[in-house]
């Protein structure tokens, strides 16, 4: 799109992934969309090609032929927690933002609204805990046990007994947060905006369909690779 003569309101509502630019930089795309990057940037003392430059960066596209499968459990993690934990730790305070403030001005037409917001908060709430029991607790023992597998080093036993009792619970967790996404979907008509939606109501709602994406990349590739893998990687250990 030709940004630089596009109104603020137009960017968005072609790519709801803007909206968090111009939420980070102040701009108002919701009530004040009506105007063009320059001149929301003139009016905040910012350089306009700052913002031309990250959106322009949302068009990278990621290389979907990635062959998770191949890769060493270690980088596996890391590129779980710098991709995924990642997301979900940027995305869900802007979220939380934008589905308070349609549910107290929508909410009196759309009462859904008050309860996709509750089961998103209990569902961020929950996921933070989870991502740092992951970080902190179960990915730095599937490095040791990758280091020492490398290096034929013993593997000490964690103080969780087993690589199982942390993944089982990872995966409960996963459930319920897979349960809570799809009730918010069904209350949200699969995300789909009514009539009257104003432009914060169709980021908010593009913007969650988007989360669960995201959500669902980030189980398969722990539920049905990196988790599986672990636990026979644990069991060599034990030949």
């Amino acid at each position: 799109m030709d940004i630089k003569n596009e109104l603020i309101g137009d960017i968005v509502a072609k790519d709801f992934r803007t909206a968090a630019i111009f939420k980070k930089n102040q701009i108002d795309f919701c009530c004040r969309g009506g105007r063009t990057i320059e001149d929301a940037c003139a009016d905040k003392n910012i350089n306009p090609q700052a913002i031309y430059d990250e959106i322009e960066n949302l068009n990278i596209k990621q290389d979907n032929t990635i062959d998770f499968n191949a890769f060493p459990l270690d980088l596996l993690a890391d590129y779980v927690e710098k991709t995924h934990h990642r997301y979900v730790e940027e995305k869900t305070p802007i979220l939380l933002t934008f589905l308070d403030k349609i549910r107290k001005v929508h909410g009196e037409h759309h009462p859904e609204l008050f309860e996709v917001y509750e089961l998103f908060e209990a569902s961020s709430r929950d996921l933070a805990a989870h991502l740092k029991k992951e970080e902190l607790i179960l990915f730095p023992f599937i490095r040791k046990m990758v280091k020492a597998k490398i290096s034929g080093e013993k593997l000490e036993q964690p103080h969780f007994g087993t690589v199982e009792n942390p993944v089982n619970m990872m995966k409960e967790e996963h459930t319920v947060e897979g349960d809570r996404m799809r009730k918010i979907a069904e209350l949200t008509n699969e995300f789909q905006p009514p009539a009257d939606a104003c432009n914060t109501y169709q980021v908010a709602f593009a913007m969650l369909q988007d989360f669960e994406n995201d959500l669902h990349k980030h189980i398969h590739l722990e539920n049905n690779i990196l988790f599986p893998k672990s636990l026979q990687l644990e069991e060599s250990f034990k030949i």
